[in-house]
């Protein structure tokens, strides 16, 4: 079959992963069941930033990059590389639903030695209880005739000190021979490949990672809340215990944690936990913190307003994606701020270089422009993500209060009045 594999879901870890066997030599056939994703693929229109519109079109041209809906055309591939969402239901637990379709849709079109593997970050035991069920439909039997691996991706979207294929990669299999086989591929697109024992201690791992971060970015906005009320200045704090050159590692508090991995796996360990009658009491209380920082925010606006309630204020927020330099806005908590502001009676704008439209509490809201007017017409301006490029020294000279949450304006000065979360200002 050749050097070619198929990548099922090309959103913000499945086509960043096609690039990197792209990039390997590989030719790549990426399935997706979102038409405009194809359409924009097929036309050489890349719809994340990290990924530019020029070297996409030279793969489309080259043909070396295929995009379609139609699952029969990863016949012609040696491996299936699942990069589905794994998102949580509303009464969060675990909603499998897009992994489910496509391993049922893969049953029918899975070929002689072909390997499986899913990397989408998920419970321990989904790829040995829910995902070999339904590809053993096909009639094929695991680690003689077909192969199935677990590694869970570890893309963190927006940094450039590490690439994708420079970061260790956690690999898995069903059997031996499909560990040899997942390490057999992967070893030639990864600097560095780690072999664990199971798919289950793969899958656990990438909880662990993401529930360490959930845990302790949580605790350092309760630290920050502290420091609020002390009249100290946390970032001070922080970047004073990071000189010890052993037993700290800094985290760094904000508006509350996006995404789709570090909000969310969290509660996935949460929920095999409880399936077992246990529970970690860490992620709890990490979680209530975590989705406490909005309304937090909203307190310390009003109270830096010497106002109860914001009824009638204008309040511009800016950046509302859920980190700096992507347009990543799932879990973000900039929408929740959003929305407390709404309900608080308050005119709502927002401005994002990399988001021109969000929608919240059902309303479209377009992307505003900085510019003196806009900056001048707010009541406050609250920084929740601190893109790039965006004009501080504009913003601080044109607004009447900002309320930052990342420290972006540490240092600076203009004609606004300037409060940063976790100094007590």
């Amino acid at each position: 079959m050749g050097h070619k594999v198929g990548i099922i879901g090309l959103g913000y870890v499945g086509l960043p992963l096609a690039f990197t066997f792209l990039q390997r030599g590989y030719s790549v056939i990426g399935v997706d069941l979102d038409e405009s994703k194809i359409r924009a693929l097929s036309n050489g229109q890349s719809y994340l930033p990290d990924i530019s519109d020029e070297t996409l079109f030279s793969y489309v041209v080259q043909k070396q990059l295929i995009v379609t809906a139609d699952y029969a055309s990863l016949s012609e591939v040696e491996a299936v590389i699942i990069c589905v969402p794994t998102p949580l239901t509303p009464l969060h637990t675990p909603d499998l639903s897009y992994l489910v379709q496509v391993g049922s849709a893969l049953s029918k079109h899975l070929k002689q030695d072909q390997l499986i593997v899913l990397e989408s970050s998920t419970y321990p035991g989904t790829t040995r209880e829910v995902l070999q069920p339904l590809l053993e439909k096909s009639g094929l039997k695991i680690g003689i005739d077909y192969y199935l691996a677990y590694s869970p991706e570890r893309i963190d979207p927006g940094r450039s000190d590490y690439t994708l294929e420079t970061i260790p990669k956690i690999i898995s299999g069903i059997t031996n021979r499909c560990a040899d086989k997942v390490f057999g591929l992967y070893s030639t697109v990864f600097a560095e490949v780690v072999l664990v024992s199971s798919p289950e201690a793969a899958e656990m791992a990438k909880l662990l990672e993401n529930s360490y971060r959930f845990v302790n970015i949580s605790f350092i906005n309760e630290f920050a809340m502290l420091c609020d009320k002390m009249k100290i200045d946390v970032w001070e704090v922080i970047d004073a215990a990071k000189t010890k050159p052993y037993g700290f590692k800094a985290f760094y508090p904000g508006p509350g944690i996006g995404g789709h991995c570090i909000p969310v796996d969290p509660l996935y360990l949460q929920w095999s936990a409880n399936l077992l009658g246990s529970n970690s009491k860490f992620i709890d209380y990490a979680h209530s913190i975590n989705i406490s920082m909005p309304n937090y925010i909203v307190g310390r606006i009003k109270a830096s307003m010497g106002v109860s309630a914001l009824v009638g204020m204008t309040i511009l927020v800016i950046g509302v994606s859920y980190k700096r330099n992507i347009n990543d806005t799932r879990e973000s908590s900039a929408l929740s701020l959003m929305k407390i502001v709404i309900q608080e009676g308050a005119h709502l704008s927002y401005s994002d270089p990399l988001v021109p439209e969000v929608t919240v509490n059902g309303e479209t809201l377009m992307s505003l422009e900085l510019n003196e007017q806009n900056l001048s017409e707010a009541d406050c301006v609250v920084i929740v993500t601190d893109h790039s490029e965006l004009p501080i020294q504009l913003i601080l000279d044109h607004s009447k209060l900002v309320y930052d949450t990342r420290n972006i304006t540490h240092g600076l000065s203009g004609k606004a009045r300037i409060i940063r979360l976790g100094t007590g200002i």
